[in-house]
């Protein structure tokens, strides 16, 4: 669904008409003053000057995404919005609350799998990390049955500080309202999807580099000292005679020095070529920015910076708060930061500067407070409040979420503000919906045919089988329909082709998944404005504690 442009001023229409094309079209913008270059900048007098930034085609005019870690939509979901209320914060669901494709007492009782579902409780909030690997995934789904995920995905055994909670068929739990208590909250006052999915199998990286270009394929690897071009089977995934393949692991990216363990290991590192969505907003003078927890750095060391801030989680494990392969843009040259400099003052957050529109989340604070909101904001938390399991948990991501969304429903941006709430992979989690089969692939070493050989492969780029499994999605805004969920299906790159629609960029191209993603405009309401005060929670408990 294409959005559809409001209404604007002559000077506004001045701005955009050069993205129509047509030889009359560009005589006319040269008869008018400034001629757009398509390089960033206008060109007038012999002088050059940013271009006037594109005004968006809807009432939102900042977009903010939070991006956590590795959850299913049965795995936070399964049972809304029915809780059991014997431990963690008392959850009661609104009348008329709409059903979900969730788990039915058929699937409870009588699950194909080894196990059947349990529920997980506020005192098991640290579990133990699940495999999330791109074939690992494919083999639980078993060709579509969705039987067999605690042979191929499940980790039971595990250990921590203190010791994480594991068990036998741990992969099939889930939480309900009473640990996952803020976004089951948000889901009653704002709008969600039981549809949304993973655009590929596959872990954190590849979920990433789909939110800001829509093609895991283009990445080659290098040598993390040298920069010189190697070959390396984990990093590329059937790479062509340039080394040139796809993205299907966690490979650190090569733009940034905190990489590989802040250069103390030397492992491939990756390089993504082509085109993502930072490109196209620097090209429409858009602001944007990447904010992520721990990425200023501490120190240096041998000429690299260094990222070392730690924190606590809520089982008292210390977790090193930056993680590289967390951050798309990294990947690519043209949207790095490899020193991790930062804005040159807070009025420069959003813009281009030493920072390159890559941060560190107090800066996004900072713009916040400071009424610097920039058009679009990707946030990731620190990886003690991810949501990961294994090294983070419900509960501090929860911390985050809240804390977070309470500060931009306080701010004077909160009235054009949508927040959309998302994850890069299932983790592994059982979730008993089949992933949809959107685009196909056939490499024999990766793929399982009766799950992905039924369509071809977009592009001739093979390693992107997709959809992958099913996720969270909520958007959070005062536009967001009330109690609502949305059944259209959506994607990770349904986030990015809403990007490109309100703020008229174009599309990636060279098979991107933008082209074919659904529309989040099902979950908003543009003509009722029908959440107009805020909802403010309880980060401790995500209870609602002003409406």
């Amino acid at each position: 669904m294409v959005l559809k442009p409001r209404t604007w001023s002559k000077r506004t229409r001045t701005a955009a008409i050069t993205g129509v094309a047509g030889a009359g079209v560009l005589a006319l913008v040269a008869a008018a003053g400034p001629a757009w270059a398509g390089d960033g900048w206008w060109h007038h007098d012999g002088g050059d000057h940013p271009k006037p930034p594109v005004t968006a085609s809807t009432p939102i005019k900042h977009l903010v995404v939070i991006f956590d870690e590795n959850i299913s939509f049965d795995h936070y979901f399964g049972t809304y919005p029915n809780a059991a209320n014997t431990d963690g914060t008392k959850f009661q669901a609104a009348r008329h609350t709409p059903r979900i494709n969730g788990l039915t007492p058929t699937l409870l009782e009588h699950n194909p799998n080894q196990f059947n579902p349990s529920r997980l409780s506020h005192e098991q909030a640290m579990t133990c990390d699940q495999n999330h690997g791109y074939g690992a995934e494919q083999k639980a789904y078993n060709g579509g049955k969705a039987d067999k995920f605690v042979e191929y995905t499940e980790t039971d055994k595990c250990t921590g500080q203190p010791i994480l909670y594991g068990a036998p068929g741990l992969v099939m739990d889930y939480y309900d309202g009473n640990t996952v208590t803020g976004l089951w909250n948000y889901a009653q006052h704002y709008a969600m999807s039981d549809n949304s999915y993973s655009s590929n199998y596959g872990p954190s990286s590849p979920g990433a580099i789909n939110l800001v270009s829509g093609q895991t394929h283009g990445i080659y690897a290098v040598d993390s000292v040298t920069g010189k071009k190697v070959t390396d089977a984990y990093t590329v995934a059937s790479p062509d005679a340039n080394g040139v393949g796809t993205m299907i692991n966690d490979p650190d990216p090569a733009f940034d020095d905190c990489s590989d363990n802040n250069h103390t290991s030397k492992n491939a590192l990756g390089v993504m070529t082509g085109k993502n969505v930072g490109d196209l907003l620097n090209k429409q003078g858009v602001t944007w920015g990447w904010f992520q927890g721990g990425f200023r750095p501490t120190s240096t060391a041998n000429g690299y910076s260094v990222c070392g801030a730690t924190h606590q989680n809520v089982g008292g494990n210390t977790v090193v708060g930056y993680s590289p392969h967390h951050n798309p843009f990294e990947y690519y040259q043209s949207t790095s930061n490899p020193k991790h400099l930062p804005p040159t003052s807070v009025a420069k957050i959003g813009q281009t500067d030493q920072a390159n529109h890559q941060y560190d989340l107090t800066d996004f604070s900072a713009a916040t407070k400071a009424g610097n909101l920039p058009a679009v904001s990707f946030l990731k938390a620190g990886e003690y409040q991810d949501g990961h399991a294994g090294y983070s948990d419900p509960l501090d991501e929860q911390h985050f979420l809240v804390n977070t969304i309470n500060e931009l429903q306080k701010s004077k941006d909160w009235a054009s503000t949508a927040v959309v709430v998302a994850y890069d992979d299932s983790d592994g989690w059982y979730d008993h919906v089949t992933p949809p089969l959107r685009n196909g692939s056939a490499d024999p070493a990766n793929d399982q045919p009766a799950l992905c050989g039924g369509k071809p492969a977009a592009g001739g780029y093979a390693d992107r089988c997709g959809f992958g499994p099913r996720q969270p999605l909520l958007v959070i805004s005062p536009f967001s329909k009330t109690n609502y969920v949305d059944h259209k299906r959506t994607d990770q790159t349904s986030i990015l082709k809403f990007i490109e629609d309100n703020w008229r960029t174009g599309s990636i191209g060279d098979s991107s998944y933008d082209a074919r993603a659904g529309s989040l405009t099902g979950m908003l309401d543009f003509h009722h404005r029908p959440n107009p005060r805020p909802v403010l929670l309880n980060p401790a408990t995500g209870a609602v504690t002003k409406h």
